[in-house]
């Protein structure tokens, strides 16, 4: 026969023991989340993204609140390979700052595309205009400034998530355009299983809500991200082949000042164009 005490005892001991259980779930749950979505990257993106990160893809940015840059999680470098890509073109990155997002200048309701004449090879993306307005008409706005060209994409991650960073022209993961832009279309059809498919682009952001600004991931390989990042294209075929032929010359060790782990291959775009279809 249990006497009252006993049971009491027991029952206490059943409560701790569902406590400890549950801290420890959520320290589980922590170690995951930050190892996905924590940076050395802070990125991706992005950036924040990072590639867009202290979220996984974080984009630094320069607005006062962006004190992270890129897109983790921290990758591990992969062994040196020879360089698949050409010398870029004469010229240097422009480093144009804006305090506000451009007036919408596009049609929301046409098609419009985005081209990255790279070092690698041509990357073409169809982007989804009416999904994500605010993003891909502030693209186009960059584009026409001409602040993607002579840029170089700063992050390559090999491990866990399976993307390459851009658009920063600082090439650090800590440059931006000067403002923020909205999420968007974080309820694509494509975002299933809290996966982010092969040939999505996305843009990296702080990993705090509307904090996105110029920088950007390119998917190669699906990868297992939450729905918070703004998808805003799908890369053509082509284009994935030659995002293939990036990734496959690997990563560098980190950077002990950014994190970042820079690809082996020499990524600059040359020429970003976003024309409408």
């Amino acid at each position: 026969m249990v006497s009252q005490e006993q049971r009491r005892r027991q029952l206490a001991r059943e409560k701790f023991l569902r406590q400890q259980q549950r801290r420890t779930q959520a320290r589980r749950k922590a170690r995951m989340r930050n190892s996905v979505i924590a940076s050395v990257l802070g990125v991706i993106v992005i950036g924040s993204v990072a590639l867009y990160t202290t979220g996984v893809l974080k984009d630094g940015g320069d607005d006062k609140k962006n004190t992270a840059a890129d897109v983790s999680p921290s990758a591990s470098p992969t062994s040196k390979a020879p360089d698949p890509c050409a010398k870029p073109a004469a010229g240097s990155a422009k480093k144009l700052t804006w305090k506000k997002e451009p007036a919408t200048t596009i049609d929301t309701s046409a098609k419009y595309s985005m081209k990255l004449a790279t070092t690698c090879g041509d990357i073409d993306i169809d982007l989804k205009t009416a999904a994500a307005p605010h993003t891909v008409n502030s693209f186009a706005f960059l584009a026409g400034k001409g602040f993607f060209d002579h840029t170089k994409c700063h992050r390559l991650v090999t491990s866990g998530i399976y993307v390459l960073q851009c658009g920063d022209p600082q090439g650090t993961g800590m440059g931006g355009p000067g403002y923020t832009l909205p999420d968007e279309n974080l309820k694509d059809k494509s975002l299933k299983g809290n996966t982010y498919p092969a040939g999505t682009v996305a843009l990296a952001n702080t990993g705090q809500k509307h904090t996105g600004g110029s920088q950007f991931f390119l998917v190669y390989k699906d990868s297992p991200l939450p729905p918070q990042y703004t998808p805003f294209g799908t890369i053509s075929d082509a284009g994935m082949k030659v995002l293939k032929k990036i990734a496959a010359a690997g990563a560098q060790p980190a950077d002990p000042t950014s994190g970042n782990t820079a690809p082996n291959a020499t990524v600059v775009i040359n020429k970003a164009t976003v024309t409408k279809s």
